[in-house]
């Protein structure tokens, strides 16, 4: 065997270990679901116990749902604080995202941006390509946000954001839009929307005649911020990567 054939060959790993070390249950467990024909490497359903792949390159699914597998892979969910730009680096030395990784050895990306006065969930990641199809509109991940806006928000106002409102950029809509609390001077409203362009939730409301006082990115595909406290880090792992993955179909 050549030294390439044996480095080749010392990369395979068996199937179930892989999706044991992935966090799917144990390799019992796992040799459970290939016997089941629930397990597919590469586009093909494996039912036969012992296969090798390479966890760098294999594409693997469970019941359908993508299983990343390659071992540096990194996904984190940040809520960035108000003030913080959405940069890895700053030549004028404001904050910026990049302060809070700078200590870690992988490269990472941030996707999309938030405007340094909205505060809520970056996603960054070592993945290039899991980034650039979380930030890709043809693969239409919803993003949730909550503003909170001047005034009392009337129907009216609702159904016009849902249908469409005309920027001069050209059109924008929501997927949808709820009033979640109504105070005397203020409400507070959800809206979810799959495109990026800049500072459209600040502009599509303020078209509507409610301008933004404070704007929180709650939520990206099916990663939450929850609880999680702005200058917080969280490694993405488990179901919720899983998730993750399958909503941009990788």
């Amino acid at each position: 065997m050549s030294d390439d054939r044996a480095d080749e060959s010392a990369d395979l790993v068996r199937l179930q270990k892989v999706l044991a070390a992935a966090g799917i249950g144990s390799r019992r467990a796992c040799e459970a679901l290939i016997a089941d024909g629930r397990v597919e490497v590469d586009g093909r359903r494996v039912t036969e116990q012992g296969l090798r792949v390479d966890p760098r390159t294999a594409v693997i699914r469970v019941d359908g749902e993508r299983v990343p597998t390659a071992p540096d892979t990194l996904v984190l969910a940040f809520n960035k604080p108000r003030g913080v730009i959405s940069t890895m680096s700053d030549d004028e030395g404001r904050p910026c995202v990049g302060d809070w990784v700078a200590g870690r050895n992988e490269r990472l990306f941030h996707v999309g941006r938030l405007d340094a006065d909205t505060e809520g969930l970056l996603i960054l990641t070592n993945d290039g390509e899991l980034a650039n199809r979380l930030g890709h509109p043809r693969h239409e991940v919803d993003k949730t946000y909550v503003a909170t806006v001047r005034g009392q928000v009337p129907p009216s106002a609702l159904r016009q954001l849902r249908e469409g409102v005309e920027l001069e950029d050209g059109p924008a809509a929501c997927d949808s839009v709820r009033v979640i609390q109504k105070l005397p001077d203020r409400t507070l409203v959800e809206l979810v929307i799959h495109e990026g362009r800049n500072r459209i939730v600040r502009r599509m409301l303020a078209e509507v005649g409610h301008p933004v006082t404070d704007l929180v990115r709650t939520q990206i595909g099916p990663v939450h911020l929850g609880q999680q406290r702005p200058g917080v880090l969280r490694a993405i792992a488990g179901p919720e990567l899983r998730a993750l993955y399958t909503a941009v179909g990788l």
